[in-house]
């Protein structure tokens, strides 16, 4: 098991670095902190002076000697490259791919607000094509105590492959952190004012044959796992409940990504996409899988 993180020499880097070490001290993973600089571009209108490519490369390696220093003072074990590339984000996903990575960890953006999610344009492009799962750590992660486990896991559930995936992903990072698992399916909410054609009791009915729908599909996907899992029917808001969840309830969250487009490849669908900007808790994106 193998995890990148995306270090920029930002706060933001750090906080990438801190969930990073974390999930890789819990799961026994190796930790890769990449450090991305501009390559040249040897051909074309778009070729880059030699000598700036080697000042953006330099910089880079300092980047890299400060994510180090950081890293370390965490009593983490992890090796550092510097890779010169397009982007950050297709830097990123080549080491990833390179190494058959089993994460992506990037921090989020500096405007984002403390104690939240908000991925920054590498994170975006990450979470719109890379080759494994994405994690995004929110602002201010960095300021968490090194030794604090990942101890609760929950998974955004519906009976859907994509859904059906996140929970393979959330089920092999129970297996090897110990942590605990909660499937979380949403439904809606009881309408306060209802439509006189349809009436309250049709409302109630069609209301009521959903939850029944959903708690059985919560409890087929219970039952089908190894272990002992929890799971919470709740009502609302989808992005509202799941972005709701902190510390207290889930150190770690992971849906999947929208059911169609490129398979093995990350892509947002609309609720994900939402959660990736407000969610209180760090949250792994899952590509779509070959079902």
């Amino acid at each position: 098991m193998t995890i990148v993180v995306g270090h920029d020499g930002s706060d933001s880097g750090d906080d990438a670095a801190a969930l990073g070490a974390q999930l890789a001290q819990a799961t026994d993973a190796a930790l890769i902190v990449v450090s991305v600089y501009p390559e040249e571009n040897p051909v074309g209108l778009g070729r880059v002076d030699a000598e700036w490519v080697g000042y953006m490369r330099e910089q880079a390696e300092e980047v890299s000697a400060s994510a180090r220093r950081f890293v370390d003072e965490r009593g983490a074990e992890a090796t550092f490259r510097v890779v010169g590339s397009s982007s950050a984000a297709h830097g990123l996903d080549d080491v990833a791919e390179q190494t058959d990575a089993t994460m992506i960890v990037v921090g989020s953006s500096r405007h984002g607000a403390r104690r939240r999610i908000s991925p920054g344009s590498t994170g975006e492009r990450l979470l719109h094509g890379a080759i494994c799962p994405v994690a995004v750590a929110p602002r201010g992660w960095r300021d968490r105590p090194a030794e604090e486990a990942v101890r609760r896991i929950g998974v955004a559930y519906l009976d859907a492959p994509e859904a059906r995936e996140a929970l393979n992903v959330a089920a092999a990072l129970v297996q090897r952190t110990g942590a605990s698992l909660t499937l979380y399916t949403v439904v809606a909410p009881r309408a306060e004012i209802f439509s006189p054609v349809i009436g309250r009791d049709a409302e109630e009915s069609f209301l009521g044959a959903v939850r029944e729908g959903a708690r059985e599909a919560l409890d087929r996907a219970v039952a089908g796992l190894p272990f002992e899992a929890a799971d919470e029917l709740l009502e609302g808001d989808v992005v509202d409940c799941l972005a709701a969840l902190d510390e207290r309830e889930c150190d770690l969250l992971v849906c999947g990504s929208r059911g169609y487009g490129p398979v093995r490849r990350v892509l947002l669908g609309g609720v994900a996409s939402r959660l990736v900007r407000r969610a209180a808790c760090p949250v792994v994106v899952v590509p779509r899988g070959a079902e």
